[in-house]
């Protein structure tokens, strides 16, 4: 005697709400990046970083907006213990280092 055949289910078969998150929750948070750059010379160090925050900040105590810098560039020269700043290439000044 021949067995009859079952129907397949048409519909498929739910995902539980658990193991959809699980899924979501195995990705891996994306990593902070850390930069830092030193520039060692006559047995003296700097750190870049600290010299962009210096250069900004006299900036800004010169009376103008943080926000407002768009382009910065410096310039050091340990021989003189100076480090030289252009802001958006018009505002120009030197630090000490």
């Amino acid at each position: 005697m021949a067995r009859p055949k079952k129907t397949p289910d048409t519909q498929p078969a739910a995902v539980p709400a658990a193991a959809a998150s699980a899924k979501a929750s195995t990705k891996k948070a994306p990593v902070e990046k850390v930069e830092e750059i030193y520039l060692q010379a006559g047995g003296e160090e700097w750190n870049i970083s600290d010299c962009r925050e210096r250069a900004a900040a006299a900036y800004t105590a010169a009376g103008h907006r943080a926000s407002s810098i768009k382009k910065l560039v410096l310039y050091i020269k340990p021989e003189e213990r100076k480090m030289y700043y252009v802001i958006n290439d018009k505002e120009n000044g030197s630090i000490d280092l």
